[in-house]
């Protein structure tokens, strides 16, 4: 049983973050979005059951984990301009240990924190890495983010990422992105040539039937 929770009991981690200029003033994680200036914290508790692949209980597995790989940041300019290099290399890693090609996949859960900075080269990230090597033939891959929705439930962030995810490829819908009302120029000028949607209404998974999670954490 994985578990990640976070609750807000006190305000000195939150005056600490507000401080540092890292949450936005208007209570909200706008991601991809041209208001974005920060992320909003929230809380979560979020419970995931793995199962070992080949046994009989892996059979009543809703969603099957092909791989993952975890790797630093390397040298970047601050904790929310992140290295873009290492996010595409993350990327690729996670794909090779899943033994899948870029073609494979019809969705993918981005970390999506909601900062002018740090959203653009996440997408330029998810641009390169998985989106430029899909074959012309494929889908768009539909890319969102849960933070605009509840918040960055810091230590629970990744798993409510996973289980959006996992909900949204099992029924073949991409969940809209919240808060997404004008799209941040410099998103949309690394996600130019098509390859990649960021869905503002609930849509069907027009790509492969696998997908991915990024998740950051310090």
């Amino acid at each position: 049983l994985a578990e990640g929770v976070n609750l807000m009991l006190g305000p000195a981690v939150g005056a600490s973050f507000a401080l540092a200029g890292m949450t936005s003033p208007m209570g909200r994680s706008h991601t991809f979005d041209a208001r974005a200036d920060g992320y909003a914290r929230g809380e979560a508790c979020v419970a995931v059951a793995l199962m070992p692949a080949g046994t009989d209980a892996g059979v009543l597995a809703r969603v099957v984990v092909g791989g993952c790989a975890v790797r630093c940041d390397g040298r970047s300019a601050s904790l929310t301009a992140p290295n873009g290099q290492a996010q595409q290399g993350l990327l690729r890693a996670s794909l090779a240990d899943a033994t899948a090609s870029a073609d494979s996949l019809g969705a993918a859960e981005a970390h999506g924190t909601g900062t002018a900075l740090g959203d653009p080269i996440e997408a330029g990230a998810l641009q390169v890495a998985l989106v430029g090597g899909r074959s012309v033939s494929c889908g768009p891959v539909c890319v969102g983010g849960v933070k605009a929705n509840i918040g960055h439930a810091e230590p629970a962030a990744g798993l409510t990422g996973l289980v959006r995810l996992a909900v949204g490829l099992e029924r073949g819908e991409a969940p809209p992105n919240a808060q997404l009302r004008a799209l941040n120029p410099h998103v949309g000028g690394v996600m130019i040539g098509g390859g990649s949607v960021l869905p503002t209404q609930v849509g069907r998974v027009g790509g492969g039937e696998a997908g991915g999670v990024s998740s950051f954490g310090y």
